[in-house]
This record gives C-alpha cells, sequence and structure tokens, in this order.
C-alpha cells in the first residue's frame, strides 16, 4: 500500500483533484477486496445490433416480432444519493499555520466524493458556518465532481470569517431539504456554545427521523484540542470565532480543561450511539485513508 498521504504532504500541492485522486488510488491499492461490487442496473433502450459483438443483450422477444436484432442498452442506477457537509467555521482553521482540520477534512471530503462518483453514487457539498454557506445538487457526473472539488480547493485558499458555529440550524435545514432517504456525512469540530449542545444533538436526531443514515465525524487537533499539550509557559490563547482573549500558563487550566473536554465528547458518542449515528473520531495527525474505511464500513453495513 501507498504511504499514507500526511498534513505534511498537503502543504504540497494546490491541486485539490490530483490529491482526491492520488489518496482513493492509494487507497484502493491497499484493500484485500475491492469494494466496487453489485451496482444495479435499468433496461435504457433499445439499439440496433452490430455484427460481430456480443449475443448476450439481443432481446429475442423484439427479434420474434420484427425479425430485426435489436441489443438492451441499461444504464446503471445510482446505488446512493450522499450529503457531504463540510463546516467552514473559524476554529475548523485551526492549527491556523496549516488551516489544520480544515485542510484534513477538505481532502478527505475531496477523497469521499471521488470514490463515491467512481461507484457510480450521486453527491453533493454544503459548506457551512452559522448558515449554509454553498449548497451544491446532488448528481454522479464526472463535470459535478470536478465542481465539487473546485469548491474545496477555493475554501481552503479562503480566510476564515468572524462567525459562529451552528450545526443544529444547518442540519435542520438539510433534514427537510433531503427528498429521500440518503447518507449524510459531518466534518466538524462541533465546536459550540455549551448552551446549543441540546440543539444540536436533536438536529442530528432530525436527520435519523428522516430516515437517513448518518455518519459524523468529528475532527480535532488531539494533542493540542484534547490534551492541551503546550511548552509550560505563558500564552495568549484567543478564541478564532469570538475574537475573546486569556492569558494563563497551560498547567493553570490544562487538568480542568481535559476534564471539559473529555465529558463532551462522552455526551457526544453516546447521543450518536443512542440516534444510531455513526460517529468517528478523527485526529488531523493520523493517515487521511482511515475516514475511507469508515466510509466502507458504513456502506457495508447497508447492504
Amino acid at each position: 500500500m501507498k504511504k499514507p498521504l500526511t498534513l505534511a504532504d498537503v502543504q504540497k500541492f494546490e491541486n485539490m483533484e490530483f490529491l482526491a485522486k492520488q489518496l482513493v488510488e492509494g487507497f484502493i491499492t491497499g484493500l484485500h477486496q475491492s469494494p466496487y461490487h453489485g451496482f444495479s442496473v435499468e433496461f435504457s433502450e433499445h439499439r440496433l445490433y452490430n455484427n460481430g459483438e456480443s449475443t448476450r443483450h439481443i432481446d429475442w422477444k423484439v427479434y420474434a416480432r420484427t425479425d430485426k436484432l435489436f441489443v438492451k442498452r441499461y444504464e446503471e442506477e445510482t446505488n446512493l444519493r450522499c450529503h457531504i457537509l463540510l463546516d467552514v467555521s473559524p476554529s475548523m482553521y485551526y492549527p491556523l499555520e496549516n488551516n489544520g482540520k480544515l485542510t484534513f477534512s477538505a481532502l478527505c471530503a475531496g477523497a469521499l466524493a471521488t470514490l463515491l462518483r467512481k461507484q457510480r453514487d450521486a453527491v453533493g457539498l454544503v459548506t457551512f458556518s452559522d448558515k449554509i454557506e454553498q449548497q451544491t445538487p446532488v448528481r454522479s457526473t464526472a463535470s459535478h465532481l470536478h465542481t465539487l472539488l473546485l469548491l474545496l480547493q477555493q475554501q481552503l485558499e479562503q480566510k476564515p470569517t468572524a462567525t459562529d458555529t451552528n450545526v443544529a440550524d444547518v442540519v435542520h435545514q438539510i433534514a427537510q431539504q433531503i427528498p429521500k432517504r440518503s447518507l449524510v456525512v459531518i466534518f466538524s469540530d462541533m465546536l459550540s456554545r455549551v448552551e446549543d449542545m441540546d440543539a444540536t444533538f436533536a438536529a442530528l436526531q432530525h436527520l435519523k427521523h428522516q430516515n437517513h443514515e448518518v455518519l459524523l465525524f468529528h475532527v480535532m487537533d488531539r494533542k493540542t484540542e484534547e490534551e492541551f499539550e503546550f511548552d509550560e509557559r505563558p500564552y495568549v490563547f484567543v478564541d478564532v470565532e469570538t475574537g475573546q482573549e486569556v492569558k494563563l500558563q497551560p498547567s493553570q487550566v490544562r487538568e480542568h480543561y481535559r476534564t471539559a473536554v473529555e465529558s463532551y465528547k462522552k455526551e457526544l458518542t453516546l447521543k450518536c450511539g443512542q440516534y444510531k449515528i455513526d460517529f468517528v473520531p478523527v485526529d488531523i495527525s493520523e493517515p487521511f485513508d482511515k475516514v475511507l474505511y469508515a466510509y466502507l464500513v458504513k456502506r457495508a453495513k447497508g447492504r
């Protein structure tokens, strides 16, 4: 299997389409069994039989009526409709030196879209912060995939704006818009105000009530955001969404901070389990492949 891509590798390139393709190809190379099987097909139309080609799809009933050879043409059905929701709020640009969480999530979203396209599945992209920023149709064409990857590339080139994260409102909107049972994939650090937590869980439950499959990638920089591992010296910590500043040394708050984060993650994990939402904690220092494996596990459950 090819060496997994890292954030350092991503910074060497500016072509999201190339990166997504490279990631998917490397991932597939490492699989023992291809996930691309069982595509359903439906009848499309007839065409005249050409001498020398296989007789497998000749419609003999039509031949009996017309004394002419016609071949049945088929087209692949879309196996799945997938909506990728990408959190682009300011906290996703952390660490700011490489826009770490957003870079990781955007590449994973691009790779998933590429994989879905290979499977003839339809995919759409929604970017959001405190509201829906961009939303594409759900399609399975090559040109649509190119558009999605271009949007992801452009998102990485933008600077964060001073907005909050409002997962709840966005998820409620999406749940109301999706007419058919779909797979909803969310990339987010789920960092919002504590008082908004119940609303966030209610929104996720809304998706499940609509019979959608939900896959939540909880994207974090584990070393600093969960373990609070900083050198022991004075820091000025800045809230990237509000601009609020706090001056302190890490040891002053580390234990309290860890306890609070652990409590929140446990609650998030518990609620996702109750609502049958696939919860995937992701550390951006880990290989991107973990996201693709989680997706395949989700698909395997649905087959």
